[in-house]
């Protein structure tokens, strides 16, 4: 009865066993079954791969898209954190006089304020005025440039005058030039009115990532891992702190060249010397070239004065130059970021071309930040190997 049962059924099929898979002998075995295994599985699932890699693609495109479209937004986003970070190192300064944070970000703030209401209240109607006499008298000047003798032997053997008529001529005729003037005055009133609702813009985000700033901090935090967090925050605090220190050295140095500029003008009688000395402290900001155009815009204006008040000039502010350059700047920036000139002057180069002139401005604390980054986890890492 036993063999009986033990017998096999009629046309049944012996039952598939399931051993385990036998280990590789060698590596050389383990990646083949690995490449096998891998090159099956994408033959056997092509539509799998295909549409994964659609999805990818896809994913990249919305991120152009949505980076190409918020381009402004971000801009506000990086220029009120520079701000911010400018205005950090005040706030810490109070904070060890034993002032809470908060007030400290009042008192901060009302003394910016002030400072912006005071030049509104008194170099901005001067600055109007001015720029009111530069526009009346430059018809003046290009009459008399015309009138001279240099331009009409030129206009004898170029026929400059003729050949500036035609043109003048041309443009006007053709009506898509003509609407381009209009559509340009249409877009610098837009210019104008999105210029001032991102100032708005910069200015609440600046007041909310200065009052945030160290919980900001604490997060980012905690994105590292447990044991690596005194690291990242010691790497951190140093490059905000540069960061910072670099702001607010650049404005002491933008002040000290815009003040030294307007004394000689005055002294020189260099006319729009206001106005133009505001010019010297905005282009004093972007580093490396700020200067060197500030020159030649005072130059030009001073050779209405007469050369010889142009040369003097220059020879003053290219001294004043140098002077900033070995003694000014390394004792105001010496707690702040350290750059070789090479890679400050790639840097500005790279970042203008990027983002313009904010590019070039945050463009040194960013470079000293990739720097600190590199020497301080890649070099060290590979001294260690």
């Amino acid at each position: 009865m036993v063999e009986k049962i033990r017998q096999p059924v009629p046309g049944a099929q012996p039952r598939v066993r399931f051993d385990l898979p036998v280990a590789p002998s060698g590596p050389g075995e383990t990646a083949a079954i690995i490449e096998a295994s891998s090159g099956s599985s994408l033959f056997r699932h092509p539509i799998y791969f295909g549409f994964m890699g659609t999805v990818g693609v896809g994913i990249a495109l919305f991120l152009s898209y949505m980076l190409a479209n918020t381009e402004s937004l971000l801009l506000w986003i990086v220029t009120a954190l520079f701000i911010s970070l400018g205005l950090d190192p005040v706030v810490r300064w109070l904070e060890r006089r034993k002032v809470p944070r908060p007030l400290g970000i009042v008192i901060v703030l009302v003394g910016l304020l002030s400072v912006v209401a005071l030049f509104f209240a008194t170099l901005i109607p001067t600055i109007v005025e001015q720029t009111s006499q530069l526009i009346n008298k430059a018809p003046i000047w290009i009459r008399d440039f015309l009138n001279s003798e240099f331009f009409k032997q030129l206009d004898v053997q170029y026929n400059v005058l003729d050949t500036i008529n035609e043109q003048v001529a041309k443009f006007f005729q053709d009506a898509q030039a003509v609407g381009g003037i209009f559509g340009g005055v249409v877009g610098v009133g837009t210019n104008i009115a999105n210029g001032l609702f991102g100032t708005l813009i910069v200015l609440v985000l600046s007041l909310y990532f200065l009052a945030s700033l160290p919980a900001i901090k604490k997060w980012g935090y905690r994105l590292a891992p447990r044991s690596r967090r005194p690291r990242v925050e010691e790497l951190s605090e140093e490059i905000t702190r540069g960061v910072g220190n670099y702001v607010i050295g650049q404005v002491c140095v933008a002040v000290l060249n815009a003040t030294f500029a307007f004394i000689v003008m005055t002294i020189l009688g260099v006319p729009f010397s206001v106005l133009l000395a505001f010019v010297v402290a905005l282009l004093a900001f972007i580093p490396l070239v700020g200067g060197m155009i500030a020159a030649i815009v005072v130059i030009a204006v001073s050779l209405t004065a007469g050369w010889q008040t142009a040369l003097i000039y220059a020879i003053a502010y290219f001294a004043y130059l140098q002077f900033e350059a070995y003694f000014i700047s390394p004792r105001i920036m010496q707690k702040a970021v350290a750059v070789p000139g090479a890679v400050a002057v790639i840097s500005v180069i790279a970042g203008g071309s990027l983002l313009g002139v904010l590019g070039a401005l945050i463009a040194i604390p960013t470079a000293a930040a990739v720097m600190l980054l590199v020497k301080e986890v890649f070099i060290a890492r590979q001294d260690k190997n």
